[in-house]
């Protein structure tokens, strides 16, 4: 595609200056020379402009963000991008927020000795419904485990129990005996919730042990206890996405709450968290049932994800694409310290949308033989909404999507020497990186924070779930200066910064090293979209085993 005049880039609404950086007077030979497109200039005034205080904080469905989705469709213009939204930039996304009443909650327990209601917020919380405004469940409580359903692996928490018109109780995790994508994908709510609406379970309680009150004691989180609305993406029928119905109420309950529930069944408190901690399955009826009630708030809102194109010159290849996604939403403004502040978003997400941008800057200059999709996605602070619209209802043939580059919040505090491709592991997409990585002078390391499960907490799992191989990009531990610890800046940043305040353009950014990372992250799509072969999920890989279509 060719690149636009200088005169056709100045006219552009609400774009800085920087864009007159793509103006050259012959486009790029090479890869190399296309890469050099890429300024630092050019990212600062992205993360400048999107991380700015008029932008109060890019909250889904409001003002800043629709501003920041139109400064995203401006530039990729600017730079001879295609539209390939809905007959436009903008793909919109019909959202629905819900928040759970809480003084509507009830837990009440009917035990053999009489009927003992529980107190909301101090031993409970019934989780807000995205599917009905009111709902009530009585039935026993079973016991399940991990709450898990993974018999091709060996292991099931529902193996000779009968949950149906029960409400079933399940520990966080995953045990053990599944290796690292295995537990990635059975622990997740969604697919314990679906687990046990297979099984006719009617309703699910979250409960706790020591280990979790020992990570995250219950007197903290039940301060946020339905402090903000939650939010899920509807489809045309209007029904809510990515819930089962079925399980008409959910509900968490403190560590005593749960040792309650275990007061006159089979298995002890104790003889469960043994279980658990031994990957053994021990499910059982608690001799115990609850009366759980509650009631939400709706609400309905309207917000775009950004979608542009640069299309391939392969006559065959064109009609697949690489995605490059960046999630361009953050949480707005709230309350920290007594007083309402900003939450920019400097590092989380502006910083990884200002590298999305300068990427299509450069493949836009030089397409490579397959087509490149660059899609700026909404609601991702929301549960990766904004991209899980997307490849539910794709503005391309889903099957004609080779892949997935996403970014969310790389971090530049020092100089950096060495990337995280989480992900990559799983398919051929790690030979890809490791390539891409070494050309801009970074060694590729393994993930430092596997206890995290990063790879399952950004806009790259919602391609993961169609089967398209994915891949999240970011800056690793290791800086290039020996008298700085990166990891101990790293770990300060997510522990004092992420989804604080001061994620702002105060933050220091080692401006080189973004630099480099952009350039990686362009070459590594560039090279995808032009090999003639597809990207490929590994033999027996858990992701392609569960999710890829044969």
């Amino acid at each position: 595609m060719a690149r636009p005049s200088c005169r056709r880039a100045a006219r552009a609404s609400l774009l800085p200056a920087v864009v007159l950086v793509a103006c050259s007077i012959s486009p790029p030979a090479t890869l190399d020379d296309s890469l050099h497109l890429i300024r630092k200039r050019a990212l600062k005034e992205h993360v400048t402009w999107l991380a700015h205080d008029d932008r109060e904080g890019r909250m889904t469905g409001e003002s800043g963000y629709d501003l920041s989705a139109r400064y995203v469709a401006d530039q990729l213009a600017a730079m001879g991008v295609a539209p390939a939204g809905v007959g436009g930039w903008f793909q919109p996304v019909t959202l629905r927020s819900y928040r759970a009443l809480g003084e509507a909650s009830h837990f009440l327990l009917h035990t053999p000795d009489g009927d003992e209601a529980l107190v909301y917020r101090d031993d409970f919380n019934v989780r807000a419904n995205p599917a009905a405004t009111s709902a009530t469940v009585r039935a026993e409580v079973v016991y399940v485990g991990y709450g898990v359903d993974a018999p091709d692996y060996g292991y099931s928490d529902y193996e000779g129990i009968d949950v149906r018109g029960k409400i079933v109780a399940w520990y966080a995790g995953s045990p053990d005996s599944l290796d690292g994508a295995q537990r990635a994908i059975f622990s997740t709510s969604s697919a314990k919730r679906a687990a046990a609406a297979a099984h006719g379970a009617i309703g699910a309680i979250s409960l706790r042990s020591r280990d979790t009150e020992e990570k995250w004691p219950w007197d903290e989180s039940k301060k946020r206890i339905d402090a903000r609305a939650s939010m899920t993406w509807i489809n045309a029928a209007g029904d809510a996405a990515d819930h089962a119905p079925e399980i008409r109420l959910t509900a968490r309950v403190s560590q005593p709450a749960t040792e309650r529930l275990f007061a006159n069944a089979p298995i002890s408190y104790e003889a469960s968290l043994a279980a658990i901690e031994s990957g053994v399955p021990a499910s059982s009826a608690l001799n115990v049932e609850v009366t759980l009630a509650g009631e939400s708030q709706h609400a309905s809102l309207t917000s775009p994800n950004v979608i542009g194109l640069v299309r391939g010159t392969d006559p065959v290849l064109a009609g697949e694409y690489v995605v490059y996604t960046a999630h361009l939403d953050h949480i707005g403004t709230r309350a920290e310290d007594g007083e309402r502040r900003v939450f920019n978003g400097a590092y989380d997400n502006a910083l990884g949308v200002a590298l999305m941008l300068e990427t299509a800057r450069a493949i836009a200059a030089l397409p490579p033989r397959r087509s490149v999709l660059f899609v700026a996605v909404t609601a991702e602070e929301n549960g990766l909404l904004g991209s899980d619209y997307f490849v539910n209802n794709p503005t391309v043939p889903r099957g004609s999507i080779v892949a997935n580059i996403n970014l969310d919040m790389p971090l530049f505090l020092y100089p950096v020497a060495d990337l995280v491709a989480f992900g990559s592991e799983n398919s051929t997409l790690q030979g890809v990186a490791k390539r891409a990585a070494a050309a801009e002078g970074f060694s590729l390391a393994p993930d430092p924070m596997p206890e995290e499960n990063l790879f399952l907490r950004s806009d790259q799992y919602s391609f993961v779930r169609k089967g398209i191989p994915a891949v999240y990009l970011v800056s690793g531990f290791t800086s290039l200066d020996d008298d700085v610890d990166g990891e101990a800046l790293y770990r300060d940043h997510l522990e004092n910064h992420y989804h604080k305040a001061s994620d702002d353009l105060t933050r220091p950014i080692d401006w080189d090293s973004a630099l480099r990372f952009a350039r990686a992250h362009a070459r590594m799509g560039y090279v995808i979209a032009t090999e003639t072969e597809r990207p490929a999920w590994l033999d027996g890989n858990a992701f392609g085993t569960r999710f890829a279509t044969p």
